[in-house]
């Protein structure tokens, strides 16, 4: 290390003034080539478009991305080769060769459905434990866009329809990753909340809307998680791409947020060199497309952009990579311990898991049932589930497939009882099989589900290969059958009457077959909660009939323009604005046992204006052991608003018999502004007079509790 390469790489001085030092030292040469990733240029719209054509999907073609995730280094100035990993689902495609396997999380949508911090922190720290081995300085995730729709590809990847749940959650993983001195990045920001022409899409929608909803998750991160990075999304907001909107870049971001990250780009989401930079975009990946030598020497020379620009752009990367003292560590990947990694994803698992039905008591099942068959397509029986097609996807370190799963948790149990599985064909051609084998078995576990994926979202919410119709025959065959869903997003249910014992699992990952089996058998009692809500048909969903809203229309500039003209009513505050129905509302899921809230009572000495505390007494009435959510809602007393927002939930593990007082603390200066609107005047949130009503329950429709706060 020369003398000079000593004043940053030492220990005098913050963060940001080792990073000024680093950058004033480099030449112009050597500042471009740290501006981008190494990846050889590539078109992606005509790589798209071929795979398309060729129907290869996102993982093929992002198969051909694997071992570029990197910036070069400089040895000379003691710059390490900067390793960059996908997420937020696991350590995803991670810069080696090859890609390195790691262990398959579930969704996030289902981590979401766990409605605990605790658990999101178990989650991140995985993650980030197993980046850190593998010698990866940052993982991209985790992602916090919403799920306005239920049919976006990406659902599985985000948290929830709700901004508070999914902020909550992002930031105790991102916490948990970045204690592994691991840069987490948040994503997408913002509004990429459809796959649908993602790199053409505009999205027009209110400023309040904006705030209170599709930015709040993205506030909390930088603002109470500190988290280190934001990758820019691929879609035009207001007609402006996402990499060169200076509101959302640095107005918001930096001004009212106080942001002291960097910003990177999706893949090939740049459009620009001088205006990215500009608006506050910092790096470009994976490759040098627009910030090239080329582009970015000839902006400098016509002052299209400022060299000071350019030095900003990296001494904010920089600064991040001294904060987690990156400079400093040797690559050395080591082994990641599957076995303690995957028990972990197996505890967690079975904790997101939601019970949607059981009628009659049904389950769990008896373990001392004679025989069971798995019935369902390949994807769902044969094979783990690991979810998530496209980038993030991860390569598994291994997977414990249906059959397995049931089978090992049996003979732990001691059970003599028999398991077989028929595989059904996509095009249902050996349907009568299934028949015979539900006929003869004792138990019939369907399996059943929606595997999503980057770049596309679904023509629908139905199960794809004709499963609707496969359940509706298979369900009338015998009685003492269970549908297991394996889900990446919310599925119609058109067979959901003859279904009398209903699980939503989501894509679980590598333990799919373990948590499965101790869920079915009880060896783990459900409490996971639904993350976004199940609607009973198309018609009731925000873009019905409007297609403004979905897929958008083009308005003369020859690209779709999606108007969020609900405005804050979606999800749960949709239907309950809209007064429909859901099949399974946000909030809800079953137990094996069951609960009571009681003694509830508010306390808000000063109003709404500075904390309020909310108390309950939570009972587990029931003979086993188990966990709920006490939820608190608000519903503020200001025109457009929607009937209730969520402001804070706690989860609760209690043995049969047993009471605990619940507290939850709303704070009214939390970073998710709880009883805050957007004022357009004063550019800030603020409390409006009037009635506050709170509500407090087990889901966003089942709130018996209420109390009024009043604020002069």
């Amino acid at each position: 290390m020369s003398e000079s390469t000593a004043l940053w790489r030492g220990r005098s001085g913050s963060f940001r003034e080792r990073a000024e030092k680093l950058v004033a030292a480099m030449t112009l040469e050597q500042k471009i080539a740290q501006l981008h990733g190494a990846m050889e240029t590539i078109d992606i719209y005509a790589l798209s478009a071929q795979a398309a054509q060729s129907g290869a999907d996102m993982d093929q073609l992002a198969a051909q991305i694997r071992v570029e995730r990197h910036v070069p280094a400089i040895e000379e100035l003691g710059i390490p080769r900067f390793r960059i990993t996908n997420g937020p689902v696991g350590v995803g495609m991670g810069d080696g060769t090859p890609s390195p396997p790691a262990t398959s999380l579930p969704m996030t949508i289902g981590l979401a459905a766990g409605f605990d911090t605790d658990l999101a922190h178990s989650y991140g720290d995985i993650i980030g434990a197993e980046a850190a081995t593998l010698g990866q300085h940052v993982l991209e995730g985790p992602g916090v866009c919403l799920h306005r729709t239920t049919i976006a590809g990406r659902n599985f990847e985000y948290f929830s329809e709700d901004p508070y749940l999914s902020g909550v959650m992002a930031v105790a993983v991102a916490q948990a990753i970045q204690a592994h001195d691991v840069i987490a990045m948040g994503k997408h920001y913002v509004v990429n909340d459809q796959e649908y022409e993602r790199f053409r899409t505009n999205v027009e929608v209110d400023e309040h809307v904006l705030r209170e909803l599709y930015l709040l998750p993205f506030e909390m991160l930088v603002k109470d998680g500190r988290i280190a990075a934001l990758m820019s999304a691929y879609n035009r907001i207001r007609g402006v791409y996402a990499t060169e909107y200076r509101h959302t870049l640095t107005d918001v971001l930096r001004t009212d947020w106080g942001f002291e990250g960097y910003v990177q780009s999706d893949f090939w989401s740049c459009r620009s060199a001088a205006p990215s930079l500009n608006a506050g975009m910092d790096h470009e990946m994976p490759d040098a497309k627009w910030l090239n030598e080329t582009n970015v020497k000839a902006a400098l020379q016509d002052t299209s952009l400022e060299i000071e620009t350019v030095d900003r752009a990296l001494v904010r990367r920089y600064t991040q990579m001294f904060r987690f003292g990156q400079f400093d560590r040797p690559y050395e990947p080591g082994q990641i311990d599957a076995h303690a990694h995957g028990a972990v994803a197996r505890a967690i698992g079975s904790q997101i898991a939601v019970l949607l039905k059981n009628d009659g008591g049904m389950l769990p099942l008896n373990r001392d049932v004679g025989s069971i068959v798995i019935i369902g397509q390949s994807a769902f029986v044969d094979e783990a589930c690991l979810g998530g097609g496209g980038s993030s996807k991860v390569l598994p370190l291994y997977t414990v497939p249906p059959l397995d799963g049931m089978r090992n948790v049996l003979r732990d149990l001691g059970s003599a009882a028999t398991v077989t599985k028929v595989t059904v064909a996509d095009d249902l051609s050996n349907l009568d099989q299934a028949r015979n084998a539900a006929t003869q078995a004792d138990v019939v576990v369907l399996m059943a589900g929606l595997v999503a994926t980057e770049g596309a979202d679904q023509p629908d919410a139905n199960m794809l290969n004709d499963q609707n119709r496969m359940l509706e025959v298979l369900l009338r065959i015998n009685p003492a059958t269970v549908v297991v869903l394996k889900d990446s997003n919310p599925v119609l249910m058109p067979w959901i009457d003859d279904a009398p014992a209903l699980f939503e699992v989501w894509n679980q990952g590598a333990e799919d077959g373990h948590v499965v089996a101790d869920l079915l058998f009880g060896v783990v009692n459900p409490s996971g909660k639904v993350p976004t809500s199940y609607p009973r048909s198309e018609d009731d969903t925000l873009y019905a009939g409007r297609p403004e809203r979905y897929p958008g229309t083009d308005e003369g500039d020859g690209y779709p323009v999606i108007r969020y003209s609900e405005g804050l009513e979606i999800g749960y505050r949709w239907f309950q604005a809209q007064g429909i129905s859901p099949l399974f509302g946000f909030g809800f899921g079953l137990s094996y046992t069951t609960f009571d809230i009681t003694d509830v009572s508010v306390d808000a000495p000063d109003g709404v204006r500075t904390t309020v505390t909310v108390t309950a007494t939570l009972t587990n009435t029931g003979s086993v052991a188990g966990a709920e959510v006490v939820q608190v809602y608000l519903g503020l007393p200001v025109p457009g608003q929607p009937p209730k927002r969520l402001v804070g939930f706690r989860k609760v593990l209690l043995e049969p018999g047993e009471s605990k007082q619940v507290t939850i603390v709303i704070d009214a200066a939390a970073t998710n502004h709880p009883f805050g609107v957007w004022d357009y005047a004063t550019r800030s949130f603020v409390t409006k007079p009037g009635e506050y009503t709170v509500y407090v329950g087990n889901a966003a429709d089942s709130t018996p509790h209420t109390a009024t706060l009043t604020v002069g």
